[in-house]
């Protein structure tokens, strides 16, 4: 397999994660004959100080050109005025859309040795194990919105959730389809008791299940509802597919499930093209550069990207089964343990995982 890979590091801890998770795919890569080929381009916040865009041209072109991307975090308090000309997540929306990256797959898989980690009664979380697709190019984040002047003086502002009926039947469809070669159910989660959206959402997906995956338990949840089942009955759940803003809070609630944001990887896919791979947690500021951050996260979102854009899913597979096996082993990260016990750097864990993959 020879492939040419885009590294995004961006902000924070970023440089950090990527740098290790790259370490990782290197040594697939070389195990098992392969042809890796990496390229760094900036996104976000280090992008707008080094060009005043958060996403360069020179960043799009590369990334429609390569077979994967891998990409670290953006964002930080030096970007967060509110009435900057542009923002870092701007770069995220707008690859997204350059690369029609419109299904956001967020596994929420416990792990048995992290069980005590999470604030969650284990008898609750223990054998949880839930696909998310969040759709990722429409909705509030993508509709039209605005800022205006009242003529009494005050501003009103405006966010439009809009969505088209192609655009939920292709994430519903890729939500089904994965749902066969797991435990057969999907949950679709919307708000259709107050949201036009979200009633196109409900006849859409409703319409799909019906003809095109009889086969499958369906079952509808309103968002309030799913957000309290998530932390009292996760191991219902199997595949849940929903809008991209109701995607982006209830996947951060669940990644509480497995302890840490550090252990949860995603995958943005299109229906062609490359895909994105990156760990959920944010770029983490306050803690760049002391050399602590969890990397296992972004090491497991380099698997999804083995699996999903290069098809190699038995090298996917060893790096999952290396991540579980350090993880059996005791090896954790400062944000895995209880204060004032002992952890490994970034880099240490890493080495750990690179031990387990013969390395």
């Amino acid at each position: 397999m020879k492939a040419n890979i885009v590294l995004l590091p961006g902000d924070g801890i970023g440089p950090e994660v990527v740098t290790q998770a790259t370490r990782v795919l290197e040594s697939i890569a070389k195990s098992h004959s392969h042809d890796f080929q990496f390229s760094t381009k900036k996104i976000g916040g280090i992008a707008i100080d080094e060009t005043g865009d958060p996403l360069p041209q020179d960043t799009i072109d590369a990334c429609l050109k390569c077979d994967a991307i891998l990409l670290g975090a953006v964002g930080g308090p030096k970007w967060d005025d509110p009435n900057a000309k542009t923002r870092p997540e701007a770069g995220l929306l707008k690859i997204r859309k350059e690369l029609g990256l419109f299904a956001n797959l967020r596994p929420i898989i416990t792990f048995p040795e992290l069980l005590d980690a999470s604030p969650l009664k284990r008898e609750i979380i223990d054998g949880t194990d839930i696909l998310f697709f969040r759709e990722l190019t429409g909705g509030l984040y993508f509709g039209p919105s605005g800022t205006e002047t009242l003529p009494d003086g005050q501003q009103r502002s405006y966010s439009t959730a809009v969505y088209t009926t192609s655009e939920v039947e292709r994430i519903v469809r890729m939500a089904a389809t994965a749902a066969r070669g797991r435990r057969k159910k999907v949950t679709m989660v919307d708000k259709a008791n107050v949201l036009e959206a979200s009633r196109l959402w409900r006849r859409v997906s409703a319409k799909i299940m019906a003809e095109e995956f009889s086969d499958l338990e369906y079952e509808v949840v309103l968002v309030d509802s799913m957000a309290m089942h998530l932390l009292s009955r996760p191991r219902s759940f199997d595949v849940v597919v929903t809008s991209n803003m109701f995607g982006d809070i209830l996947t951060d609630e669940a990644s509480m499930l497995p302890g840490s944001l550090g252990m949860l990887p995603s995958a943005s896919l299109g229906s062609s093209g490359p895909g994105l791979y990156e760990p959920i947690h944010g770029s983490a500021p306050d803690i760049a550069g002391k050399g602590i951050a969890n990397p296992l996260a972004t090491i497991l979102a380099a698997a999804m990207l083995l699996r999903h854009s290069l098809h190699l899913e038995s090298e996917a597979q060893l790096i999952e089964k290396a991540v579980r096996k350090v993880l059996a082993a005791g090896h954790r990260t400062a944000d895995l343990v209880a204060k004032g016990t002992p952890s490994l750097s970034t880099t240490a864990i890493t080495d750990r995982v690179l031990e387990q993959l013969g390395v």
